[in-house]
């Protein structure tokens, strides 16, 4: 199996379970977390009720996150066959992240930054040389 192929699967359960972990601190925390990124006390609900509704839709989204970075592992893991799939997410993480320009004065901040850029830049690059490489390697592979 060639190098690149290896490198590439190992490089894809990385991201994906950075993200899977990103994704449980508010999957299992809601919008206080579970403190692995923030401490729980960075919010103060005014309106319980509300409060209630918006903690369920933020543990939904981190859900979200939790089960698109494992469709990001099992496609390292199974490359040559999901490598479509995976390329598909990481378009889906770029799109993702052009939702954070709505809020231009926080996505330029220095915390934000960061992962503005992963996923303007980094998840396109990723996915354009999982396409590129592809058909050789998948080849290669089998």
């Amino acid at each position: 199996m060639p190098r690149l192929y290896r490198l590439q699967q190992v490089l894809l359960v990385l991201i994906g379970a950075a993200i899977s972990f990103l994704g449980l601190d508010f999957a299992l925390g809601g919008i206080h977390t579970l403190g692995w990124l923030v401490t729980p006390d960075y919010v103060t609900a005014t309106d319980p009720s509300t409060f209630v509704t918006q903690d369920n839709h933020v543990r939904f989204l981190g859900g979200v996150f939790v089960a698109v970075g494992l469709g990001i592992v099992i496609g390292g893991l199974w490359l040559s066959t999901l490598r479509q799939s995976v390329i598909t997410l990481s378009l889906l993480v770029a799109c993702a992240g052009l939702f954070r320009l709505s809020a231009m004065a926080g996505a330029l901040s220095a915390p934000v930054l960061p992962s503005l850029l992963l996923e303007l830049l980094a998840f396109p690059v990723l996915a354009f040389w999982l396409w590129r490489s592809g058909t050789a390697l998948d080849q290669a592979a089998d």
